[in-house]
């Protein structure tokens, strides 16, 4: 079974060699700034003790004030997965340099999320649209999309 780096554990490494990158920690991430992703993974997979050589998935959240991403690597050697968050500020043109150039598998899921909720990745070799064509307006999983949102109303009877 593959063992869960704490957040807190995993932040104790990082500010070892990268102490300006940890913004906070819990159980199971931890938030680093946005400015060092690529520094903080750069460090996560090439180093022999951590080695998180698979980035298994990209994802992103809306909580309307700020998008999160968030990342899941794994090192096989070790058997150990971990979480990594970083938090965007800013729902115009939120930008987050790209970790394409650590893990080749970021590019799909970097254009992704670009796609489904605009949030850039800049330095990413090839940024446009994955599922929709490229005149779509907007970007269909944000919250705000269907501004203003669709009325809710209850069903009725039983």
């Amino acid at each position: 079974m593959t063992t869960a780096v704490s957040g807190q554990d995993l932040a104790d490494i990082l500010r070892q060699r990268l102490p300006e990158a940890v913004v906070a920690s819990d159980d199971v991430a931890v938030l680093v700034r946005v400015d060092s992703i690529v520094a903080v993974c750069s460090f996560l997979q090439g180093n022999p003790e951590q080695d998180f050589k698979l980035l298994n998935s990209i994802t992103s959240v809306d909580y309307i004030d700020h998008f999160e991403l968030v990342y899941r690597i794994t090192s096989l050697d070790h058997n150990a997965s971990a979480v990594l968050k970083l938090r965007v500020v800013g729902r115009d043109e939120p930008t987050v340099p790209s970790v394409s150039s650590v893990w080749a598998g970021a590019n799909l899921q970097e254009r992704e999320v670009y796609d489904l909720m605009g949030i850039h990745f800049s330095g990413h070799p090839n940024l446009k649209r994955v599922f929709l064509w490229e005149g779509f307006q907007g970007h269909p999983l944000r919250r705000d999309y269907l501004e203003p949102p669709l009325p809710y109303t209850w069903p009725q009877g039983g």
